[in-house]
């Protein structure tokens, strides 16, 4: 019988296939964090997770549990099918910036105002990562992108959407949350929330959103460093962390 001591195990929910993600992105913590909580709950062989069209497009490769691929913009749609015809699964959305507010605005919204029992991961990076650097519908006023290589002109291309903001206009969601993971420090709390809107699906609760601030310092043309800096000093600006609602604490 051995006799070591771990301080530190990998889950067995990730697989061990390497990710395709750039150096440096949240995504691959993301996943660790989900990962790790689904152990914890002892729910892999119960949680299927909807896989957006963006970056996290090859998610199932990486965390170990039934996955479905939706079309682009559609994982609330497909979250909602897959819960209310298996109600005793954890299904988990997990989704882009121009995946749930460009193209699937619509799936947001009415998915949130049916109070879906659902938990919805949104990663805001600001950005298009996959399709090269595209402006997203979180893209800052005067950031710069393939698309708006001059900056994003609000006379033109609109300002920045707050999904938790337009989340929280209506009445059924039970828990939105904003929260960041460019720390040792944000990073440790926002996997808390993400336990406690796993946790709201599980006690039947209804909808939970959790908006989380990322980097893409690849297509921001920055190093990791600098990216996480950005965060605080310029998107937490315009997306402010905090918590929105959350029907047990009466907010």
């Amino acid at each position: 019988m051995s006799d070591k001591k771990y301080i530190y195990k990998k889950t067995t929910v990730l697989t061990d296939k390497s990710s395709h993600y750039c150096p440096g992105c949240s995504h691959g913590l993301l996943h660790k964090m989900l990962a790790e909580i689904i152990e914890e709950f002892g729910i892999q062989k119960k949680t299927i997770f909807v896989a957006p069209v963006g970056c996290a497009v090859l998610l199932y490769d990486y965390i170990n549990c039934d996955t479905i691929e939706a079309a682009h913009g559609r994982a609330p749609a497909s979250a909602t099918g897959i819960k209310r015809s298996n109600p005793d699964n954890i299904v988990i959305a997990y989704q882009g910036d121009g995946d749930l507010l460009a193209i699937g605005m619509a799936e947001t919204i009415h998915a949130a105002n049916r109070g879906e029992n659902i938990t919805v991961i949104f990663v805001n990076n600001a950005i298009y990562g996959m399709t090269g650097g595209q402006m997203a519908p979180t893209t800052l006023v005067g950031q710069k992108t393939l698309t708006t290589p001059q900056g994003r002109d609000p006379s033109k291309e609109g300002y920045p959407i707050g999904a938790c903001e337009l989340l929280n206009t209506l009445t059924a969601p039970y828990f939105i949350e904003r929260c960041k993971v460019n720390s040792a420090k944000t990073a440790i709390y926002t996997k808390k929330i993400l336990k406690k809107a796993i946790t709201n699906q599980m006690n039947n609760k209804g909808y939970s959103f959790v908006e989380i601030l990322s980097n893409c310092n690849t297509n921001w043309g920055m190093t990791p460093l600098d990216a996480n800096k950005w965060i605080d000093d310029n998107v937490e600006k315009i997306f402010p962390v905090k918590n929105f609602r959350d029907r047990d604490a009466n907010i």
